[in-house]
């Protein structure tokens, strides 16, 4: 066991970690200290709490940790580390829990999803109050982050305590962790508590009867505690200038080989394996001689110092040339272990300078992270590879490559997955593999098109297509086409797409393609729900979920991003909820980062036509804040910017020229009729014309009526244009065309029109609706509904509009300290709404999702005070009303 800072400590020889005596005097702590022992008082009585330790090194959070782990508190305690290797274990603290037997042996192998091991892990954590200690988040892979948040999302539920902690400078934007600690810092039960440094008082507190200058030693110091207490326990020396010099003047009378010692244990920083030591010569006296530094303790399976700090100390003593021989030394001694851990290996390979071994270690460690679903530490593994993949011919290089780019494509890296994607065609050239650069081709294809350049995706799967043709490759030009239908469909082309996919049908029943045979259903089946067919939705469900039953998880997870997508285009709206309810948690458990930052979008569209704007700006920000697809980004982007103006707030046109830049790029009908609405409501409700909808013919405008697709966007782009007074007279092909809601406001059945969207739960859009009817109580209704939903802004406009008409009963602009805000709800509290709706009790409510009762009434309590209701009665009464039901 590490120990940390802000403590004296005494200890006994090296031995196993229940030998030590610890007598531990924390410093300027007891915040931290009663909050660690309030969440042990909690999880034993069945309430879990989360706490991020974070602090610089030797600040002391393993300290703390020690601290409060030996008052006893009765819970089961188990305790990991991450691992400082370069490139880290995936799963790396659990596998160790499992290892000791504090866990049941993790499941792995072919076909086990990282999902499972979370089910796994969470099942035996909630067996029995439990405290979780994972130290050095700053080291983790991705896999033990996804556990951890796991866990995290769940830990109210739970009899747990879960305790992490990090260094908060080594944790940048990308960094793994990153998500969790945003969990930490925003959702219930799970809290932060940074550890400061020690003040002048703490200082001379720690070093009273040394002799010491407090003041000097704080000046020195900063206050570290670590560095404070090496400088007290050798009070008799010249004051160190760094924690380096106070760490060696503890080795001042260690001879030349017992220092390689300690330099060997600096240069294995995840442990020593007490294994290898017979075949590296330490034996038991050289272990006692080192033990008098005091630097050294002995975990489970190993040694390690007794501070980061320390072996960092030590290591930068290893002279230039010498670290490539301790490293093989190591490596040597580590190769004739049972069983080896390849990502161990590669970090020794890869210090020892040998590409042979580096290459094939690194290799296995890819494999055994991508079987873990660690693709973060896959794609790092697959780098180190192809640095040291020395000798290799060009297909074995090019199918490496195509190998990192999927693995960077998984965790939303499309530009470099690209870039080496791309870097593979002359390698497929130089080995004559056709049949590789077609896969390589296809593949491209997908990730150019997530990265909103439609143009180039539909080359490279032409171009995939040909070259498998010439290669008489069919499973690869099957795989082709169906990639360019994918694209077709998108492009508003549903001929072509179907036309495609049978190509692809064809081929997948001729070569008994299971795989193939099911896409080809499920992108058939989307095309269909896209052009209306009404059988299509069924087909589609059932396809995606033969896709999730047969583990073809990516390919359930693109079902259910087009199903949401086109139940919020089409305006299914509670069906798109019922969707993204199951997609998302699916996305995220089979870590698909790509699928999920689609269907947050997706969510946030839907959360708009809803009318809950705070939860659609919420996801609007996640997605542009985040990693992902391009594509992705334009309904975010336009909620950006019409929320603020449809609430009457100073209106950045900032995120609708980004959507629009955005849209030309793309060039798909849909996604170009979409920002044209925009823009056009923007004229609408300010009165300032814009040369993009004010200028161009209607009719180039709105596109073909014959389009099927695009029927739904084309529609509502022609309300907005009418409202403008451009388009006094409909053409009858668009009217004849769009979809029923836009058809009847089109007639002039406003009434009707309202009352369908009522029905699909868009009050905007049934207010809307009501404003263009020629009836004064028909635009009246509309300006108190767009009042109720905090659209004053858009309100504010028809309030002009009614008074200019002369209309002098207009309502009043509401106070905004007497106006209920149901577009103010977080996604949290929409969750517990709909819930509350549906009769469930807080307990249940909590059950569901993994909070506490006392939670839920929090969020009951605030639904009610947005909402403007009396009762819990009430939200079941209004549930439809407010988009509950």
């Amino acid at each position: 066991m590490r120990t940390g800072a802000g403590v004296v400590t005494e200890r006994t020889a090296l031995g196993d970690p229940g030998s030590y005596t610890h007598a531990v005097r924390l410093l300027e702590r007891q915040d931290e200290l009663d909050a660690l022992h309030q969440a042990l008082q909690g999880a034993a009585t069945g309430h879990g709490t989360g706490i991020a330790l974070t602090g610089e090194s030797g600040a002391g959070k393993s300290a703390l940790v020690d601290a409060v782990l030996d008052t006893g508190s009765g819970l089961r305690l188990l305790r990991a580390h991450c691992d400082p290797l370069s490139t880290p274990r995936p799963l790396g603290p659990f596998r160790d829990l499992a290892a000791d037997g504090a866990l049941p042996p993790l499941r792995s192998g072919e076909g086990v999803l990282l999902a499972e091991v979370c089910e796994q892990v969470y099942e035996a954590l909630r067996t029995e109050p439990t405290v979780l200690v994972v130290e050095d988040l700053h080291w983790a892979d991705a896999a033990t982050t996804e556990v951890l948040g796991f866990v995290a999302r769940r830990v109210e539920a739970m009899p747990l305590v879960l305790l992490v902690s990090y260094r908060d400078t080594e944790i940048g934007p990308r960094h793994p962790a990153r998500s969790l600690l945003g969990d930490f810092a925003r959702r219930e039960g799970l809290r932060t508590l940074p550890l400061a440094p020690l003040s002048a008082a703490g200082v001379a507190d720690l070093v009273e009867g040394t002799g010491l200058d407090a003041v000097r030693v704080h000046e020195l110091t900063g206050g570290n505690p670590f560095f404070v207490t090496e400088v007290a326990k050798e009070p008799e020396l010249p004051l160190p200038t760094s924690v380096r010099d106070a760490v060696l003047a503890r080795t001042a009378e260690v001879d030349g080989a017992d220092f390689e010692v300690l330099q060997l244990v600096a240069t294995a920083p995840d442990r020593l394996d007490d294994r290898v030591l017979p075949a590296l010569g330490v034996d038991l006296p050289t272990l006692r001689r080192v033990d008098r530094t005091a630097l050294l303790v002995r975990t489970t399976g190993g040694l390690v110092f007794r501070h980061e700090l320390a072996r960092q100390s030590i290591e930068s003593t290893i002279p230039p040339g010498g670290g490539p021989g301790l490293h093989a030394r190591l490596l040597d001694a580590l190769e004739q272990l049972e069983p080896r851990d390849p990502a161990v290996l590669t970090h020794h390979a890869v210090g020892a300078r040998d590409a042979t071994r580096a290459a094939r270690y690194a290799r296995e460690a890819a494999d055994e992270a991508i079987r873990a679903g660690a693709h973060s530490e896959a794609a790092a593994f697959l780098e180190i590879a192809l640095d040291h993949l020395d000798g290799a011919g060009a297909a074995e290089r090019a199918a490496l490559l195509l190998d990192l780019a999927y693995q960077q494509y998984m965790t939303s890296r499309l530009g470099v997955a690209i870039a080496n994607t791309r870097a593979t065609f002359p390698l497929w050239e130089e080995a004559g593999d056709r049949a590789g650069l077609s896969a390589a081709h296809t593949a491209v294809s997908m990730y150019e098109y997530y990265s909103a350049r439609r143009r180039q995706a539909e080359a490279h799967a032409d171009q995939a297509a040909e070259i498998a043709a010439g290669a008489d490759t069919p499973l690869l030009y099957a795989q082709a086409r169906a990639a360019r239908a994918y694209l077709a469909y998108m492009r508003s082309d549903p001929a072509l797409a179907q036309d495609y996919l049978d190509q692809a049908a064809a081929v997948a029943a001729r070569e008994h393609d299971g795989a193939l045979a099911l896409r080809s259903r499920l992108f058939s089946a989307i095309n269909a729900l896209a052009v209306g067919t009404g059988d299509a939705r069924t087909r589609l469900v059932a396809e995606t979920e033969e896709a999730r039953s047969t583990g073809h998880d990516e390919l359930a997870s693109t079902g259910y991003s087009n199903i949401a997508y086109l139940d919020v285009e089409q305006g299914r709206l509670r069906s798109a909820e019922r969707t993204l309810e199951t997609s998302l948690p699916f996305a995220a458990e089979r870590d698909i980062p790509i699928c999920r930052h689609w269907q947050t979008a997706v969510r946030s569209r839907l959360n708009l036509a809803q009318g809950h704007w705070s939860a659609a700006l919420e996801d609007a920000g996640t997605v542009l804040d985040s990693d992902g697809m391009p594509l992705a980004t334009l309904w975010p982007l336009l909620i950006t910017g019409l929320v603020p103006l449809r609430r009457g707030e100073q209106v950045d046109t900032t995120y609708l020229d980004a959507a629009w830049a955005l849209a030309d790029r793309i060039d798909e009908p849909v996604r170009r009729l979409a920002v044209l609405s925009a823009v056009a409501e923007w004229c609408w409700t300010t009165g300032q014309p814009d040369a993009r909808v004010c200028e161009p013919p209607v009719a180039d405008l709105l596109g073909s009526p014959d389009d099927p697709t695009a029927i739904w966007a084309a529609g509502n782009l022609a309300l907005w244009l009418r409202r403008l007074g451009r388009l006094d007279q409909v053409p009858d092909g668009v009217r004849v065309a769009a979809a029923e809601p836009h058809r009847l406001a089109l007639e002039g059945r406003a009434a009707e029109a309202a009352a369908w969207w009522n029905l699909a739960g868009d009050p905007f859009a049934e207010a809307m609706a009501l404003a263009d009817s020629p009836d004064p109580e028909d635009a009246l209704r509309a300006v108190r509904q767009l009042d109720r939903l905090g659209a004053v802004g858009t309100a504010d406009r028809l309030r002009g509009d009614l008074r200019g008409r002369g209309i002098g009963t207009v309502p009043q602009r509401p106070r905004t300290s007497t106006l209920a805000n149901p577009a103010g709800l977080t996604n949290r509290q929409l969750d517990v709404a709909r819930l509350v709706a549906r009769g469930h009790s807080n307990a249940e409510i909590g059950a569901r999702l993994f909070i506490s009762p006392k939670t839920v009434e929090h969020h009951v309590s605030a639904v009610l005070t947005k909402c403007g209701l009396p009762s819990r009665r009430a939200i079941v009464v209004q549930a439809s009303e407010l988009g509950f039901d």
